[in-house]
């Protein structure tokens, strides 16, 4: 197996178990699993919580106010055990890119930030714990999971090119996207990443449950909010955020604010699929395209459901999951736009 055939397949092996750890990682705090292990890497200072279990006096004995419960140390370590195994990947990733770059088959730069940025995704996995689910350090927790996420699928979406199999894009007439369909979809990426971060503050903060009606809010298209407390980054340590800390006029503008910027995330993302799709002469753009529209409006539905059902664990779940794939969808629309107007046909 030569090295583009490793890098590609590692790549997609990476993203596939990247996506399963970002939806471990819901599921763990959606069941307030979050502080299941009060300590990092370990689990009351064994390797397993079974270790633990095994003697679960002497296990609680090092941790004073803290209790084994099994079944959320189990989905805690089961997401550690994914997100090292991801770790060990990425690890190998960047070893075979330096190795080999004379070659140059990977940017050795875009090899290290990819390396780097799961060393800190991992940092922030153990103050997680360690600051007792700091909503500061949950949200950037998720948002530095899916960038992970998008590094992986740009990573494989660039090899499977090198690797011989080329996008019909590169066959295209068009050779030159205009500037409006990059700067929409820039614009449709950071206004995705906003969103996603709204998203993690909401969760983290317990604010999903605020507004359990839609489209209004509390039975009103302007409810009760307090804005001033609600997006205050910093608490300082030594406070256990499970359940939440704020008051419920908080969470609804924390909520609201999410709903608001679901709107205009979703308007972003349509201007730029519908620019891609009538300004770039590609199919594989145009598909590219769809799939974003396809994404979002299953994660709209998702959401909207979601609150509608009265947020089961599934549904919530699943919206996790949603934006996983919405993520996805546009990192493919940037790298097709980029083959359009970056790289040559060949000859």
């Amino acid at each position: 197996m030569n090295a583009v055939t490793a890098i590609r397949r590692l790549a997609l092996a990476g993203a596939l178990l990247c996506l399963v750890v970002v939806v471990l990682g819901a599921w763990v705090r959606l069941t307030a699993a979050g502080l299941g292990c009060p300590d990092w890497p370990g689990c009351y200072g064994h390797v397993t919580p079974a270790g633990a279990m095994a003697n679960a006096a002497a296990a609680e004995a090092r941790f004073p106010g803290w209790q084994i419960d099994s079944g959320k140390a189990w989905r805690e370590m089961i997401h550690r055990y994914a997100a090292t195994t991801l770790g060990l990947i990425i690890v190998v990733i960047t070893a075979l890119a330096i190795a080999n770059r004379s070659s140059r088959l990977v940017p050795t730069a875009f090899a290290v930030m990819l390396l780097a940025t799961v060393v800190f995704q991992g940092i922030l996995g153990m103050l997680t714990v360690t600051w007792l689910l700091k909503p500061l350090i949950v949200t950037l927790h998720l948002v530095f999971g899916l960038t992970t996420l998008a590094m992986l699928a740009w990573l494989w979406l660039t090899m499977r090119r090198r690797g011989g199999r080329v996008p019909d894009e590169a066959t295209s007439p068009a050779r030159d996207a205009p500037r409006a369909v990059r700067r929409w979809a820039l614009i449709g990426l950071v206004a995705l990443a906003l969103q996603i971060a709204l998203g993690g503050w909401t969760s983290s903060n317990y604010a999903a449950v605020s507004c359990p009606d839609f489209p209004t809010c509390q039975g009103k298209w302007w409810p009760d909010m307090d804005f001033r407390n609600a997006f205050v980054l910093w608490r300082g340590l030594d406070i256990n955020y499970e359940g939440g800390v704020l008051d419920h006029p908080a969470r609804v503008a924390i909520h609201f604010t999410h709903r608001v910027g679901a709107v205009v995330a979703s308007l972003a993302l349509l201007m730029a699929a519908w620019t891609a799709l009538r300004r770039v002469r590609s199919p594989a753009v145009g598909r590219a395209a769809v799939y974003v529209v396809g994404a979002l409006a299953l994660q709209v539905v998702i959401g909207i459901t979601m609150v509608v059902g009265g947020f089961p664990l599934s549904l919530a779940t699943a919206h996790n999951a949603g934006a996983a794939l919405l993520v996805l969808a546009v990192v493919l629309l940037h790298r097709r736009i980029r083959a359009v107007t970056i790289e040559p046909a060949p000859a």
